[in-house]
């Protein structure tokens, strides 16, 4: 027989235990969930590089060869993109790489080349089979939203560019070159079967791995 101080003591030790297994369940939960902070710029490597990759692709197709040996200079004026500064660059890059030498001021130039831009930016789209994240009315509680639960989803991103360049006689403005309007792509698309089966296809070198 159990005597009633034994049970007594008993009950004592378990009220004061299970509290304290409580709390440390709920720190141990409570340092599970922590979330740390980090500071990160407003647009995403991704985004980045599918823009500057789509626009390498279609300066690609541009041949300068003509401009070898000869002053360019690069008018900016004409040329209103995203990561501007970035095409500019590749183009005055690729102008040099023909052989063309770059001046700085156009009254020291043999050649003018005004660059424009037709479209530098992402086309993005995603597709569902599964159940989607819906809004669920709790009485009383106002309303939650339920998690996606995907069997397949896919996320897709595409950069599109379209570049043209025209080349004139500095002096008498006489045309020398139109590249017409080059264009170039890159892509970047993740998938997954049902939420841990994944992969990725992508066109930016620095993506694959």
């Amino acid at each position: 027989m159990i005597s009633s101080d034994v049970r007594s003591l008993s009950f004592r030790l378990s009220r004061n235990v299970f509290p304290l297994l409580a709390l440390a369940a709920g720190a141990l939960l409570a340092a599970g969930c922590v979330v740390t902070r980090q500071s990160e710029p407003k647009r995403t490597a991704v985004e980045q590089l599918l823009l500057s990759n789509a626009a390498d692709d279609a300066l690609s197709e541009i041949d300068l060869s003509s401009l070898n040996g000869k002053a360019v200079h690069l008018e900016e004026k004409y040329f209103d993109s995203e990561d501007k500064m970035y095409v500019l660059g590749a183009i005055r890059e690729l102008i040099s790489a023909a052989g063309g030498k770059l001046a700085a001021k156009p009254e020291d130039a043999e050649v003018i080349v005004e660059a424009r831009s037709g479209a530098l930016s992402i086309d993005s789209g995603s597709s569902l089979v599964g159940i989607p994240e819906m809004p669920v009315p709790i009485p009383l509680s106002g309303t939650v939203v339920s998690p996606e639960v995907p069997f397949y989803k896919a996320d897709r991103q595409f950069g599109v560019a379209r570049i043209a360049l025209l080349a004139y006689d500095a002096k008498n403005r006489q045309h020398l070159l139109s590249t017409g309007a080059k264009p170039g792509y890159s892509h970047h698309h993740y998938f997954r079967i049902l939420g841990f089966i994944k992969w990725t296809s992508t066109s930016l070198p620095e993506k694959k791995r």
